[in-house]
């Protein structure tokens, strides 16, 4: 199988390449791009989380540890005191990163569940989850994210697939078929186990019609078309030919190539040209039940 430092390479690398297409479409802000960003590259080693002692296990429940301590000396600071909050907060840091750790590992098979489709789905429904419920994001940027997750998670299965092949001996490893697979057969209990936590994520998943909406829109797939070369010279200096004439400055925004935002979803910094009103503010899902 691909080591870590392959697998985080890919994954940033793609999640870097989805990045540039969101930016270029300006469906979000940029504070939740990178948001959504970091849940690719988590995504491309998520699947090393069943691998005892692994560099993404550790990181994982240490981030775990971190984000339920947290949560919990905030909702519980106005109700005990400064001596409690720290018992709390140190008391729930240690049973995530430590308690949890060794009875999940103990529970756990590397490339078992979480090498598999299943888990895929799993993960980044729970991105969705995670974003919208706990982070506070607009449900077009959760579900975003949950598309940048099953991107790194598939990019990690793939990889660990392509490394069961050995090119230069003309050979296949006995690995190969162990990580790339819709669920795992020979641990049905856990299987279970992971399409009942798919289903009750799945349930308590934001909506997904915004996000559907704006990625089935022709507008954004032919504002992307339009930017993807430039007009003329790269960079500004070197002449190469194009191969699609953007539309004049004083056209219409969707004929300069310039995809309009998702509605619904905190927008980036490029503004309808046609408005002759102040660009639109951020939307709160907070304050608008329409989100």
């Amino acid at each position: 199988m691909a080591n870590f430092t392959t697998h985080i390479g890919a994954g940033t690398v793609v999640s870097g390449g989805l990045a540039t297409l969101t930016l270029a479409a300006d469906v979000v802000a940029p504070e939740n791009l990178v948001a959504v960003t970091m849940a690719g590259v988590l995504g491309s080693v998520l699947p090393d989380i069943d691998l005892r002692d692994s560099r993404p296990s550790r990181a994982m429940f240490a981030g775990l540890g971190i984000l339920f301590s947290f949560a919990i000396l905030f909702n519980a600071a106005t109700k005990f005191s400064i001596a409690e909050l720290w018992v709390l907060w140190l008391g729930t840091l240690v049973a995530v990163r430590y308690g949890l750790h060794a009875v999940f590992h103990r529970l756990s098979v590397h490339r078992g569940t979480w090498h598999s489709l299943l888990a895929a789905v799993f993960s980044s429904v729970a991105t969705a989850v995670v974003y919208y419920h706990m982070l506070g994001r607009p449900e077009g940027v959760a579900w975003l994210a949950a598309a940048f997750m099953m991107v790194g998670f598939l990019t990690h299965l793939i990889l660990d697939e392509l490394y069961s092949v050995d090119v230069m001996d003309i050979r296949i490893k006995s690995s190969f078929g162990t990580a790339l697979k819709m669920f795992d057969r020979r641990f049905m209990a856990a299987t279970l186990a992971m399409m009942t936590a798919t289903a009750a994520a799945i349930w308590a998943a934001p909506p997904t019609k915004i996000f559907v909406d704006g990625v089935a829109s022709k507008d954004l797939w032919s504002g992307l078309h339009r930017r993807l070369l430039p007009d003329s010279k790269w960079f500004g200096i070197l002449a190469m030919p194009h191969f699609a004439q953007r539309a004049p400055p004083n056209s219409s925004w969707t004929e300069r190539g310039v995809a309009p935002a998702l509605p619904g979803v905190t927008t980036g910094s490029i503004a309808d040209p046609a408005a002759s009103g102040p660009a639109r503010a951020p939307v709160d899902r907070q304050t608008n039940p329409a989100n």
